[in-house]
């Protein structure tokens, strides 16, 4: 099997990650907060390094604003519907995924807020912050965005975007779900309120857990109620994060094994796969265009992601075929229309290709050998 769907889940995982995954079911998964006993408070200790860990690793500045999450949606859901009140008028790009997408359809639908959206593709940073103060109302509130989209490799200037957003007052809230472990993230450096991100994609964890971490300017009302493991005796759920939007058991194997996959990241292991994913790119950038009615949308910008089409041919039976031949890929729309719309796919999208460390340019020989049968 060649795996190249790494934007959905990044497969396999490292060795440290699933050693410390069964190490954890076997010998210290307690339920983190809810006992005295040896086994409960191994796993706290262990939910806490990670908080530690992510806290370092984005930037954040404080252990207690890494909020765990079951994954990027739930964590902007909790930004988006416990920040927002009636009135508000948020900025998107022309890039977001559903997960953006629709917890804000839902608050125009629901609570009385407005969405612009500014686009993205083929301007500078400068013409990019020009569409948004353009877009700009006395109501704005928020920036929400993508930092990296998920079906081609564009990635938006998140640091000049969130200086205009601490300029101009604004909450600024960051789709990190294809930029964490492949970018540099810096929450304070680069003015972000809000990041959510998964545990299972660049920072090759396992499914089952995510994050928002929050800024000092950002205190959403919690999405969920229930036990937390402090302050039992309160009918609400605590005032301060991490346990104000922790209601119920964590995913303690999830997070450990996020600890692990971040740990794998460091001394310069980040930067040598998105080298990697750059160089991947461009080699299969090279075999598609040897083949003949091929496309290839934002070619021009190499990264972690490639999308293609071939004429004639439905996206979803290319990507059918392909796994007939033992080549996991991702067809469709990839659960951003916008940002299909955007590049001007079919109206049944596009073919991803998605890189990851435990790609070779031998699998990609394998791709040309497939496409061209």
């Amino acid at each position: 099997m060649i795996y190249l769907d790494n934007a959905a889940t990044t497969f396999p995982k490292p060795r440290e990650v699933t050693e410390e995954v069964r190490r954890c079911i076997t010998r210290y998964c307690g339920n983190p907060g809810r006992g005295s006993h040896r086994l409960a408070m191994a796993a706290a200790e262990r939910i806490y390094e990670c908080r530690e860990l992510l806290s370092d690793f984005l930037g954040v500045g404080a252990p207690e604003r890494i909020v765990f999450t079951l994954n990027t949606t739930h964590g902007l859901n909790l930004a988006i519907k416990g920040a927002l009140k009636r009135g508000d008028h948020v900025l998107i790009s022309e890039l977001e995924h559903n997960a953006v997408r629709r917890p804000l359809f839902a608050m125009q639908q629901n609570a009385g807020v407005t969405v612009d959206v500014f686009p993205v593709l083929g301007l500078s940073k400068t013409a990019l912050l020009e569409g948004i103060r353009a877009r700009c109302t006395p109501s704005t509130r928020a920036v929400i965005c993508t930092h990296a989209s998920n079906i081609c490799s564009v990635t938006l200037p998140i640091a000049a975007i969130g200086a205009l957003c601490r300029e101009r007052g604004w909450l600024f809230v960051v789709d990190g779900a294809q930029s964490a472990g492949h970018l540099p993230l810096d929450m304070t450096a680069m003015h972000i309120d809000g990041l959510a991100l998964p545990a299972h994609k660049g920072l090759y964890g396992i499914q089952g857990a995510g994050v928002l971490a929050l800024s000092e300017a950002l205190l959403p009302a919690p999405l969920l109620e229930g036990g937390s493991g402090v302050d039992s005796r309160l009918p609400t759920m605590p005032e301060l994060p991490p346990e104000r939007y922790e209601a119920g058991t964590l995913a303690t194997p999830a997070i450990v094994a996020l600890a692990e996959g971040v740990r794998s990241l460091q001394g310069g292991e980040a930067e040598r796969i998105a080298q990697l994913e750059k160089s991947l790119f461009a080699a299969a950038k090279d075999r598609l265009l040897s083949l003949p009615d091929i496309e290839i949308y934002e070619g021009d910008t190499p990264g972690g992601v490639l999308l293609f089409n071939r004429k004639d041919t439905p996206s979803t039976e290319l990507g059918q075929t392909l796994s007939e031949a033992g080549i996991c890929v991702r067809a469709g729309l990839h659960c951003a229309p916008m940002a299909h719309r955007a590049l001007g796919t079919p109206e049944n999208g596009a073919v991803r290709l998605s890189f990851g460390r435990y790609n070779t340019v031998a699998q990609l020989d394998a791709l040309w050998k497939a496409l061209r049968k």
